[in-house]
Order: C-alpha cells, then structure tokens, then sequence
C-alpha cells in the first residue's frame, strides 16, 4: 500500500491555503460588484442622476456599472503582462488593494445635490478604477490554485475561486437587507449615508483577504518557467499562438456573464421600477440565488474533473438556452412567486457554467502567456456579455417591447454554446505545458492515494 511522504502533506496543506486565498479575493471581487449592481439598481438612480427622468436616470446609473468593464481589458492587459513577468503573487496584492481602495472611495462621493455634476464624475472614475483591478484578479486567482492543483482535482480545488460569486451575492445582499431594514421607513436617511455603509464594508474584507494573500507562495510553474526566461509581450503572444482560443475562450463566458448580470442588475431594477416589489423581497430573492449558485458551483466543478470541463460548460449552457426563452416572461408575470423561480433558477445555471471555468481557461494556454491569454479572455467576454444587456434591456424594452430581451439573451446562449462545443477538452492536462496533455488515470490513482494518507 502507497503512503503519502511529507512532501505530499506540505503539498496538500499549500494548495488548501492556496484555494482560501483565491476564494476570500474571488468573494471580494464579486461583492463589490454586486452591491454596486445593487445600488446602481435600487439607489444610484436617485442619488447621482435625480434630474432625470426615471428611464434616463436608470439608463445612466447601469452606464456607470457597465463603465467598468471599458477598463477591465486594460486591466488585463497590464496585470497579464505583470503577472506572466513577475509572477503571479505580487500582480494579485496590486489588484486587491486597488480594487478595494476604489469600492471604499465609492462608499464616500457625496451626492449630487451636494457637489453638482462632480458627484457622477467620480463615481464614473471609481468604478473604472475597479474595472481595472478586477480586470486582472480573476486570471490571476484562478492561476493560482489551477498551478498548484494536483491533475485529478483541479476542477475541486478551482470551484473556491468560482465559490466566490455565490459568496459575495449572498453576502452583498444580506448586507443591503440589514442595512435597508435598519433604516425602516427612513428613506431619506438611508439614501443620504445609509447605502454607503456596504461599501465601506469592503475595507475589513480587503484587510483580511491581503493578509492571507501576503502569506501565500508563489506557484511553482511560473517559477519553472520565469527560470528558463522569455522574450516579448505576454499580451501578444496569446494572441499571436492561441488567437482562436482566445476568441472562443471570451465566446464561451458571454452567456454566463449575461445572465449574472441581468439578474443581478437589471431583473431587480425592473421588479422595483416596473412591478413595485418591495426591495427587502428583491434582496431575498438575490440571497436565495446565491445559495443556489454555491451549489451548483461546487457540483459542476467537481463534476468535471471526471466528466471533463468542456462538457460540463456546454450543458449549462443547453440549458440555458430554452430558460432565456421563459425567463423574461416569468419575470414580466408580476407574481412574487414566478419571480423568485425566474431568478433563483437563472443562478442555478450560472452556477453549471461557472464551476469548471477557474480549471478550464488556465488550462487552455501555455504557461508563459497563460495570465495573458485567460485574463483577455475572460475579460473581453465580460464585457460584451456582462456590460452591453443590463444597459441595452431598458432601451429595448421601450423600443421594441419584451421579445428583444428575449432574443438578445439567447443570441449571447448560443455564442457560448457555440464557442464551448468548438473547444479543445482539457481535463488533465499538465500545466507546465499546456500545449501537451498529459496522460490522467496514473496521476489521479496516486494523487488520491496520498491526499487520503493527508
């Protein structure tokens, strides 16, 4: 009978502390957003634009929230370069205590009735600011644990970076709700400071997640390969070896950033403006969802370490073809009840989708460009599927009525179905090479052996 040696033990207990790390910086990156997806819905409409009309000041508060991901690109961009260069550690400590800075500073523009247009300004800075940051945290994050993960379990160690979505909904909104319900009936008050108090949370989170970040070590397969040392622009190469994954890579994610932001932006700014639901219901519902989505995370991740990560990818998005086809529709119902299943349900296809990604994308490109090629992936992909729906939904929906939403939504299911089934299988491939497979069966025999003895 095999034993584990005390290298594997050291090894396991690394990669545990690796996957805390990418979890607590994933949580918070997705916290952010959220709350500020949440305010932009349910508070920014009044705070920043309150001379506009109740249309155009909604158009212009989820104009702010798309805004960031303009910057996410270049984020990736320069935190890839950084990252493929001088290692993976360092580039995430910058993106974290960016990202951070910028959602507190957030939480302390004063509004426009104190400051004039200058209050919409900042805020529009902040958020490309955050843009910026997150542009480069994700690729990194997944990096991280997908390096340092033994073959047979990546897609496991990978779902805590994919964890933190479902974290952050659940936590954005609880916050929102305690904060909301704290208020009562004092509306003025909580418009004037109270929602402010979510964003200055983010301090504490950033404080703890840059103290277990500071501990972490640097993965060893970029320090295999920064010794054998490179030549030219990380950014480029991706581009110039693998620009047909790059492209279906970003084609793959449109559809799950669709849906997350759809139902974590615009789906609650029309239940309050168009169905009067009260927002504690809509915070419930965002709670529930998130729950959801943690479920299926983990199922789907682990899931595809035996069924393989391209597979598990393109059954999300099966499904989520014919629910874009009802989803509107239950929304538009005006029944609490449908309301809830319409959203509730969406997360939990979001949930198939994510799982697999943290271990798929790395997977897809060579080490020497990998947080490159997986952060302009996942960004371009953000972009076009998470910014365009939630600030083209209320344009549509006055131009053309609620069929386009449909349509819309389903146009961006298709390119990820799409996109997902045209890609290369990855499951147990070895990371320092991503351009050749490795044989799996032996590696996960052995792995599990020695993570049993852990």
């Amino acid at each position: 009978m095999a034993h584990a040696t005390g290298d594997d033990c050291v090894m396991e207990t690394r990669i545990r502390r690796v996957a805390l790390a990418s979890y607590v910086g994933s949580a918070i990156e997705y916290y952010d957003f959220f709350i500020y997806g949440t305010a932009a819905a349910l508070v920014f409409p009044h705070v920043f634009f309150p001379s506009m009309s109740p249309l155009m000041a909604t158009i212009a508060s989820l104009g702010t929230f798309a805004a960031a991901f303009l910057s996410r690109p270049i984020g990736a961009a320069v935190f890839g370069h950084f990252g493929d260069r001088i290692g993976r550690k360092n580039t995430l400590v910058f993106t974290l205590l960016i990202m951070g800075a910028s959602s507190v500073c957030v939480g302390l523009i004063p509004s426009t009735a104190v400051i004039g247009t200058a209050a919409p300004l900042l805020l529009i800075s902040m958020r490309l600011l955050q843009g910026f940051a997150v542009g480069g945290e994700w690729a990194g994050a997944a990096l991280m644990s997908a390096e340092q993960a033994p073959h047979g379990k990546r897609g496991y160690y990978c779902m805590f970076t994919q964890l933190g979505l479902g974290t952050a909904l659940v936590l954005g909104n609880l916050v929102f709700l305690g904060v909301h319900g704290a208020f009562g009936d004092a509306e003025t008050a909580f418009l004037q400071w109270g929602w402010r108090i979510p964003f200055l949370i983010s301090a504490v989170l950033v404080a703890v997640a840059l103290y277990i970040r500071l501990h972490l070590e640097e993965s060893p397969v970029f320090a295999e390969s920064a010794a054998e040392g490179h030549s030219g622009v990380p950014l480029a190469e991706a581009v110039r070896h693998q620009g047909r994954e790059v492209v279906l890579a970003a084609g793959a994610v449109m559809g799950l950033f669709m849906l997350a932001f759809q139902v974590g932006t615009y789906f609650p700014n029309y239940a309050a403006t168009h169905l009067h639901y009260d927002e504690d219901l809509i915070l419930l519902v965002g709670v529930a969802g998130g729950v959801c989505s943690l479920v299926f995370v983990a199922a789907s991740a682990i899931l595809s370490d035996t069924y393989g990560r391209r597979r598990i990818l393109a059954l999300g998005a099966a499904l989520a073809l014919p629910w874009t086809l009802i989803l509107f529709p239950l929304i538009q119902s005006g029944d609490p009840v449908r309301y809830g299943i319409a959203v509730i349900g969406t997360y939990g296809i979001i949930g198939i989708m994510m799982g697999p990604l943290a271990a798929f994308i790395p997977e897809i490109f060579a080490v020497r460009y990998r947080y490159s090629g997986a952060g302009l992936s996942y960004n371009v992909g953000g972009i076009i599927g998470g910014a365009l729906p939630p600030v083209l939904s209320p344009v549509l929906l006055s131009s053309y009525g609620s069929w386009s939403i449909t349509a819309m939504m389903a146009g961006f299911t298709v390119v990820s179905l799409v996109s997902a089934l045209l890609l290369t299988e990855t499951a147990g491939r070895g990371l320092g090479a991503a351009e050749s497979p490795e044989p799996r069966e032996p590696v996960v025999a052995q792995q599990r052996l020695a993570h049993a003895a852990c």
